[in-house]
């Protein structure tokens, strides 16, 4: 087990889920109110396992790669925690809309621009360099944790938006 693959793995799985909600007709209103809630649940559930189990762990190892906003380790970390930020404040955004409106796919639309671009830059950034600075068993034992912490959030998480230069005080 390697939590980069988890994290590469859910990645998937959002663009899946994203991709559903894209066929799925607007009057059927049921099967997107399915499809959006175990999506947004697990936007959530995701967002936070990464900063309680991924993000510390990349702030001791990670030395920022590729693209890292100003070429670090903090600098890579504060642009992920204030992406998942946005991410929450989108999705939140979804409910303001009656299910299946265009309204609601505009904000469905704008949600996966969002997690998109945030899955992109982790993927180029946090991601490798995690693979590059990480040893096997330190990957391993994190997505022991990451896994385990998913199971019991299967529902979601509370979505709790973070100050990302005090999240990288606090976990540097």
């Amino acid at each position: 087990m390697d939590i980069t693959q988890l994290i590469l793995d859910d990645h998937a799985e959002q663009r899946r889920l994203f991709s559903l909600i894209e066929q799925i007709g607007a009057d059927n209103v049921e099967a997107l109110e399915a499809v959006w809630g175990r999506l947004s649940a697990f936007l959530d559930a995701h967002a936070e396992a990464e900063e309680r189990h991924f993000y510390p762990a990349l702030l001791k190892l990670g030395e920022g790669v590729n693209d890292a906003d100003d070429g670090t380790v903090e600098g890579e970390t504060e642009d992920a925690i204030e992406d998942h930020n946005k991410l929450r404040d989108a999705v939140k955004a979804v409910a303001a809309h009656a299910v299946g409106s265009r309204a609601w796919f505009d904000a469905v639309g704008a949600a996966n621009i969002v997690n998109s671009k945030h899955m992109g830059e982790e993927e180029r950034q946090g991601l490798t360099d995690f693979r590059l600075n990480a040893d096997l068993q330190t990957r391993h034992d994190l997505g022991v944790r990451f896994a385990a912490f998913q199971a019991r959030h299967i529902a979601g998480v509370k979505p709790v938006n973070k100050d990302p230069e005090t999240y990288v005080e606090n976990h540097g």
